[in-house]
């Protein structure tokens, strides 16, 4: 296949092709798991070393599998490759994976991984198949930290609460907060107010792109009729 430059695939995994706001891969963690924006970001991260590291490794054994067990052996370089995670997560980051709880090992069941795996990584060199797994995570994690973010922030009235489950003890304080006596909207730490908050932001990409679209088509007609006044 004809290798994509690192701008583009950066370009698509960022936004163009973003996996939870276009591919729409990926929702059981991303809604689940978003109830604060540290939540998010602890998952995403793993899911992100998860791309990155299931994609390099597909494309180096790519012509070493057989296409009638590909699928199987993809299965089990990312379950491989998710229990690293898990266990790096219970021996450094204990507090939050009892947060994160499931969700973690369910990280070989994200669509978008193996969907990776599969439509890019068994068919690039290492490099492409790197930045891929790289633009891809970060976008998932962006996604998963603005919905997480907007969840806790409508719902607890703070925003990072309990960074220092992440981050270490220096970022104790590092979370915002509108007080004890907010009172937060209980509908969106709870499931149908993440489904209409990524409902929200998939309605916004969409805006945002007609709207370049439109800018597009009105920068390529004007030379067209500048040509026209002049004849």
């Amino acid at each position: 296949m004809s290798q994509p430059t690192y701008g583009r695939l950066i370009t698509d995994g960022l936004w163009t092709n973003n996996q939870a706001l276009v591919a729409m891969l990926g929702l059981c963690p991303l809604l689940a798991t978003t109830t604060t924006a540290t939540n998010g970001l602890g998952m995403g991260l793993a899911t992100t070393a998860v791309l990155v590291l299931s994609n390099a490794t597909i494309s180096l054994i790519r012509n070493l599998v057989r296409p009638e067990v590909r699928l199987p052996v993809f299965v089990l370089v990312i379950a491989s490759f998710v229990t690293a995670v898990e266990l790096l997560m219970k021996a450094y980051l204990y507090e939050l994976y009892l947060v994160l709880g499931l969700f973690i090992p369910l990280i070989v069941t994200n669509c978008a991984i193996i969907g990776r795996a599969e439509a890019f990584a068994s068919k690039a060199n290492l490099r492409p198949a790197l930045v891929d797994g790289l633009a891809m995570g970060i976008g998932f994690t962006l996604i998963l930290v603005i919905l997480g973010g907007i969840r806790e922030f409508l719902g607890q009235g703070t925003l990072f609460y309990q960074a220092d489950l992440l981050l270490g003890a220096a970022a104790a304080n590092f979370g915002l907060s509108l007080g004890e006596d907010f009172n937060g909207a209980l509908l969106a730490i709870l499931p149908p107010g993440a489904f209409i908050c990524l409902g929200l932001l998939i309605a916004g990409k969409n805006l945002i792109d007609s709207g370049i679209q439109r800018l597009q088509t009105i920068k390529l007609k004007q030379p067209l009729s500048a040509t026209q006044a002049a004849t």
